[in-house]
């Protein structure tokens, strides 16, 4: 095992920047995802710690050695991409064992790292079937057992879960996140789809535009995102946002916005101030909103339902606010119809602000 660590490091491609002064320490053991949008540098930051990529400036480690000039080979790590890239004439096994022949290693050897992968992934009953006899799913366990059986120090996966369909998704992650806690080996996960990204990451490292944008637990990052970017990409459905505005109140402000008002939360009121006209971006999480009755302080809104989406035990409301798009996750027993008018509420303490200028957090901001 062994730790992953970026020192301001930075990739060009001629004037093009794809990671700028990437600063992260991955700890030994640990499960880090990269998560962002395409063409934010995540991908180009996992291939740089393969050694498929150049570093253009910085430093890389992994464990205690500096490792910008080591050939791919002598990295200790084993990488499973999105495609499963799997020899299609070979068997199952012939497959898990092709890596450790190239390297020589004794077939005693082979034969017992095979079978333990084998055992890991429930592969055992497939060795001596070929790829084209086996699922997706199947396919992507023998990519991963493929990996295993390098005995590697970091484990690097990108994207291994985009051929796969919905339901074999929710499977080969749980098994993915098994085979962590088995192992034990640092992980560096990269995945276009956030809520991959909440449910495998002990951390998760957010990007945008080739910058590290906030790295934290998912916990961290759904109740404190640092910046609007952050706010918008974690959470499913996204958060939605609404400009306000200070409007006097009273000794002090309120905040008012197109078909919204709500009191300043406790929490922000000094970053806030008292001046009102000051201009604000306010965000809403579709599962914080609750239809009236709601005791203590809130945000209301007058709403109307434009598209509901029967989810089952829940309801995915599209509603508009004073003529502005708003999603709202509510329990289908109220049994919203479109057309219908809602009183909508957010609990005071789950109301993000944001700057517009910098789009940087206000409780962000207040913490610094």
């Amino acid at each position: 095992m062994a730790t992953v660590s970026f020192e301001h490091v930075t990739k060009r491609y001629g004037e093009v920047t794809a990671v700028d002064d990437l600063t992260l320490d991955i700890v030994d053991g640990e499960f880090m995802v990269f998560v962002g949008p395409s063409g934010c540098g995540k991908t180009t930051s996992l291939r740089m710690i393969a050694g498929l990529e150049d570093i253009t400036a910085g430093l890389l480690r992994i464990g205690d050695r500096v490792v910008n000039d080591v050939a791919p080979k002598d990295r200790d790590i084993a990488m499973v991409f999105q495609s499963y890239a799997l020899y299609p004439h070979m068997t199952v096994r012939d497959n898990l064992a092709f890596g450790l022949k190239l390297r020589k290693v004794p077939k005693t050897e082979i034969d017992k790292r095979v079978a333990d992968a084998a055992q890991i992934l429930d592969l055992g009953k497939y060795l001596d079937r070929k790829p084209k006899e086996l699922s997706g799913g199947q396919r992507q366990r023998v990519a991963l057992g493929r990996a295993i059986v390098r005995e590697p120090a970091v484990f690097l996966m990108d994207e291994p879960l985009s051929n796969l369909d919905a339901k074999l998704r929710v499977q080969t992650r749980a098994e993915i996140l098994r085979l962590h806690q088995r192992l034990q080996t640092t992980m560096v996960y990269v995945t276009h789809d956030q809520t991959e990204a909440m449910t495998m990451g002990t951390r998760i490292a957010v990007m945008s535009d080739g910058k590290l944008q906030q790295v934290g637990p998912p916990q961290e990052l759904y109740d404190t995102p640092v910046n609007k970017f952050v706010a918008g990409f974690i959470g499913s459905p996204a958060m939605n946002f609404i400009e306000v505005a200070t409007v006097a109140a009273g000794d002090g402000v309120r905040l008012e916005g197109p078909g919204v008002t709500l009191p300043v939360p406790d929490r922000l009121r000094q970053a806030i101030g008292t001046a009102a006209g000051r201009s604000l971006v306010a965000g809403f999480r579709p599962e914080h909103f609750t239809i009236g009755g709601e005791i203590g302080a809130t945000a209301k809104f007058a709403a109307t339902a434009d598209v509901v989406e029967y989810l089952g035990n829940e309801e995915l409301i599209h509603a508009t606010v004073a003529g502005r798009d708003i999603v709202a996750l509510l329990s289908s027993e109220h049994r919203v119809k479109p057309g219908d008018a809602m009183d909508l509420q957010v609990p005071l303490e789950k109301v993000h602000l944001f700057d517009p200028e910098s789009d940087l957090s206000l409780a962000f901001q207040a913490a610094s």
